[in-house]
């Protein structure tokens, strides 16, 4: 592998959202007297992109509200968050990127969410410097798990799927990367563990650990080229 770019997920892989996500759901379909439960999160819609989830609830809840509808109060809920404060970062998150950039890789945010938390993250920890590229789910017509999100970020760093790893903590994401070509580093987290990994590159339990994978994979082409 010749590797020249890493596309990391923004939700669950650079932030610990999926907590988040999940309190206002939760909240978002309290109004209409339904009960998300955590296990219904984790086990149908982390990961998962605002619209299809929204879909997804009012048909298995039976709400009697338009998908679109609960979609924009979910989004508007989240949006009234990340203007108070970001999303935590995940552990290991900063010494990642540091790593990433010092070693003169080219970075993206490829998110299936829409682009003002990642945003809000960039700003706030001062991460602009790092990343050459944000694609969000307001740049495709379909978004995770699609592959639509991760082509156009390849286009628009200039690079390969194979001169790429990408760094997932959702099946919908795994299967977004490995759509588009893409060798996948899968991070599972709380919220997610339960899900189908099976098409990861690798599933590791952290950050940390996938900077020792994108080491061992750049020491590796420095050998091959000495």
């Amino acid at each position: 592998m010749q590797l020249r770019a890493i596309l990391l997920d923004h939700d669950g892989t650079l932030v610990n959202s999926e907590p988040v996500h999940y309190r206002i759901w939760a909240q978002v379909l309290q109004r209409y007297g339904f009960t998300l439960t955590e296990q219904q999160y984790k086990t149908c819609y982390a990961g998962v992109p605002t619209p299809a989830s929204a879909v997804d609830l009012v048909q298995n809840f039976g709400i009697d509200v338009s998908p679109e509808q609960l979609a924009e109060e979910k989004s508007a809920a989240t949006q009234e968050y990340l203007e108070r404060q970001a999303f935590p970062l995940m552990p290991g998150v900063e010494e990642a990127l540091s790593y990433f950039y010092r070693v003169g890789l080219k970075l993206a945010i490829v998110t299936g969410a829409s682009a003002s938390g990642a945003q809000t993250t960039l700003r706030t920890h001062n991460f602009n410097d790092y990343f050459t590229v944000v694609v969000s789910g307001d740049d495709v017509r379909a978004s995770k798990p699609a592959p639509d999100c991760y082509i156009l970020a390849l286009q628009r760093l200039g690079v390969s799927a194979a001169e790429c790893l990408a760094i997932e903590d959702t099946q919908h994401g795994l299967e977004a990367a490995f759509r588009a070509g893409i060798d996948c580093l899968a991070l599972p987290t709380d919220m997610s563990r339960s899900q189908d990994f099976s098409l990861a590159e690798t599933v590791l339990t952290g950050m940390p650990e996938a900077v020792e994978y994108v080491r061992k994979v750049l020491c590796g082409m420095e050998t091959s080229q000495s």
